[in-house]
This record gives C-alpha cells, structure tokens and sequence, in this order.
C-alpha cells in the first residue's frame, strides 16, 4: 500500500487525520506550505510543500500516494480552485480513495463551495468518501475566540438555530479510519455531528459554567456580523464571506441535524460540546 496524502496538515482536521494515520502503522504525506512547521509537528510523518493553488507542487507531493485526505483552504471561495487537483489525482490512475472535508447538509444546498467539489470529485471517476461534518467545536476556541476573551460575548448571528457542534479530533479520527480502510468506504458518504443539537445561548451557558464567568450570546444581525469580522477583526473578505453563507443556512435550520454516522464507523460516542469546554478551557483565556 502506498501513502496518505493530508491536506492542510496542521490545520484543525488535518492534524488530527495525520496523527491518528501514523498511529496506525500507516506512511503519511503531511502536506502544506510551511515545510519547516510541519517537520516540526510530526518528526515521523514526512512533511512534503503543497499549494492547492501551485500546481507544480502537485507532482512531487503526489509520488507513492495512493489515498488523500482533501479540504478547501478556507481563504478559497471559488471550488475551481481545487480542480486542477482533482483532475492532477485523476491522472493518478492509483489512486484508491479521496477524503474530502465537505458540510454537512451540502448534498441538497448547491450554494456552498463544497457542493460543487464533491461533484467535480465525482465525475473524476474518483473513489470518494465524503465526510460530512456540522459546525466545528472549534469555531468556539477558534476564529470565535477573541470575543469571549476579550468581551464575554459570543458574535455569531444565527438567533436560537440549533447547531449540532463536532469536535475535529473526531472528525480526524474517522477521517484517518476511513483512509486507513480504503476499499471499505469507497463512493460513501458520512454525516458527521455531535449527539446533540445546541443554540448559542446553550453554548454561552456551558461556557459560563465551565469558565467561571458569565459568557453571553449577543445575537447580532448577519449584516454586523459581517462588517465587524471585516472591519474590525481584520478577516478576510472572502472568508467572511463563506463563514456568513454557512451562519445564514444555520439560521434556516441547516445545522440542526444530528446523526449516528460517527458511532456507526467508530463504534463510540462523538464529544459532547461541554467536555470539550472542559479539554480547551485555556482557549477562552487571557
């Protein structure tokens, strides 16, 4: 068997999809632009550069690769971004699976970047395994952060909508699995989410009474959630733009589903928003 290629290895999921692939006896490809970085994060994964929008960085981060875990950079709106890649894999001709980090509920809402990735991966020819996930955990400790540091405020505009929050180590987790066992998973899709579905002001309220402090969820419109993201955080337009495309389906009920597509593959429970609280506490900290 050949190698895993992971995509965005020191990101939130790729770290994750990297760790647990060497975990389990595999030979891993940690692929991104800071070589130094991620020869420094897995001593025993090789690091190899890797710009999805370079496309002569494909040849050699592609030699023995036989599996690839794939993910839209998030500065990247645009899904032709990714097909040069897609058609590079598909010259491959030994490639046995494509792990793509898509959204959950994109199958049936072509207006995510993701819809269209999945089906440029599809009509590759490509053996694919769609991974579904809801709303990261770690948009919270993540992009999120600083407000709750700072302002003990939650800033995302999405009013009571549920959101059925996952942790990326587990979405990692399944993600090396399905990579680790090829030929199980081909042309699947998985639905990932926590066993709950919880609205903002739950989070704030778990925040609280975990952190020791009162955390509260300030509800703004999209339209300031927006310009402040922009204008005073400093974020990239595009990627604002994407991050306010997935909170407007969340306000329309698009995050709310919980699945047990996570038990079904792992044979455990998914981590619940509150125990992750507990792991990263440190996250919500001055």
């Amino acid at each position: 068997m050949g190698k895993i290629l992971v995509m965005g290895a020191s990101g939130n999921v790729g770290r994750y999809v990297v760790q647990y692939a060497l975990a389990a006896g595999q030979k891993v490809k940690a692929a991104g632009t800071n070589v130094k970085r991620l020869t420094q994060l897995f001593p025993n994964a090789e690091a190899v550069l890797f710009d999805v929008t370079k496309p002569s960085t494909f040849p050699a981060a592609l030699q023995d690769v036989d599996r690839v875990f794939l993910m839209r950079p998030p500065h990247l709106g645009d899904p032709k971004a990714l097909k040069p890649l897609i058609d590079a894999l598909q010259k491959q001709k030994r490639i046995q699976l494509v792990s793509f980090l898509s959204l959950l509920g994109v199958e049936k809402n072509p207006i995510p970047p993701h819809h269209k990735i999945e089906q440029y991966i599809e009509q590759a020819g490509l053996p694919y395994c769609h991974i579904r996930p809801g709303f990261f955990m770690q948009n919270i400790s993540g992009v999120h952060a600083f407000e709750i540091q700072q302002f003990n405020r939650i800033v995302v505009p999405v009013r009571n909508a549920l959101t059925s929050f996952i942790d990326a180590q587990d979405i990692g987790e399944l993600t090396a699995r399905v990579l680790c066992e090829a030929h199980m998973h081909q042309n699947t899709s998985y639905s990932i989410t926590g066993d709950e579905a919880i609205d903002y002001w739950e989070v704030a309220e778990i925040l609280s009474q975990e952190l020791g402090r009162n955390i509260v969820y300030a509800n703004p419109k999209p339209s300031f959630a927006k310009n402040y993201w922009i204008s005073v955080r400093g974020l990239e337009k595009e990627y604002c733009k994407v991050m306010g495309m997935l909170y407007m389906m969340t306000r329309f009920k698009g995050a709310e589903k919980v699945t047990t597509d996570f038990e079904a593959v792992m044979h455990k429970k998914p981590k619940s928003f509150r125990q992750f609280v507990r792991d990263n506490a440190a996250a919500w900290q001055l």
